[in-house]
């Protein structure tokens, strides 16, 4: 075999080689952009039920808003009906924001900058989330008493002693939840974050 046909053979392997190392690059990108997604999706799944349930329960306050018929329990309701509006829509718009990353035709630069900005900005909500919760807890419970059970919480003996008792449990349920919650959003929100530097010490 001459010299030029083995520097053509040898320049056909390389070729196909290359094209093969590119196709492998490009199927390990994509599993790791669905990799990514469904890391994400842990908590935007949550999110989202959470958000239907909050726009049912202002659906729910709306419809039963003559019931309220005291200042403190209509400002109570008004407030409710702001707080579950704004949660869920912050919260789901910064989410999806990290979950759309496109890490298959970004650099790795530039996605990592896209993960760092979008990822401190829902940070920051959850922030947010966590204040208005705790806002909400609060107006919340004249909200239901008066719907549900056509009661005053801020009248009488007995519902004196009903906000004693109550609102010491609330919130130790709150903090409680909520730190769980906001532990478990930030393991899987930077489980996603390694799948990405990932890519970076394998070379791709």
């Amino acid at each position: 075999m001459e010299l030029e046909e083995m520097q053509s053979i040898w320049s056909e392997l390389s070729d196909q080689l290359e094209k093969q190392k590119k196709l492998t690059d490009k199927m390990i990108i994509m599993m790791t952009q669905e990799k990514y997604r469904k890391k994400i999706n842990k908590v935007a799944y949550p999110e989202t039920i959470g958000a239907i349930i909050c726009y049912s329960a202002v659906a729910v306050i709306l419809f039963n808003i003559q019931k309220l018929d005291t200042w403190y329990n209509l400002l109570a309701g008004v407030l409710c009906v702001l707080i579950l509006i704004i949660l869920p829509m912050v919260s789901l718009k910064f989410l999806y924001g990290i979950r759309n990353i496109d890490i298959a035709n970004n650099s790795f630069k530039e996605t990592l900058l896209n993960y760092a900005k979008r990822k401190k900005r829902f940070q920051k909500s959850m922030k947010w989330s966590y204040y208005l919760g705790f806002i909400l807890m609060f107006a919340i419970m004249p909200v239901t008493a008066k719907i549900v059970n056509d009661k005053d919480i801020f009248l009488g003996v007995n519902s004196t002693w009903t906000l004693v008792t109550a609102i010491p449990l609330a919130i130790l349920f709150f903090i409680v939840f909520s730190k769980w919650t906001m532990k478990w959003y930030s393991k899987n929100v930077n489980s996603a974050e390694s799948l990405i530097k990932d890519l970076e010490e394998s070379g791709l």
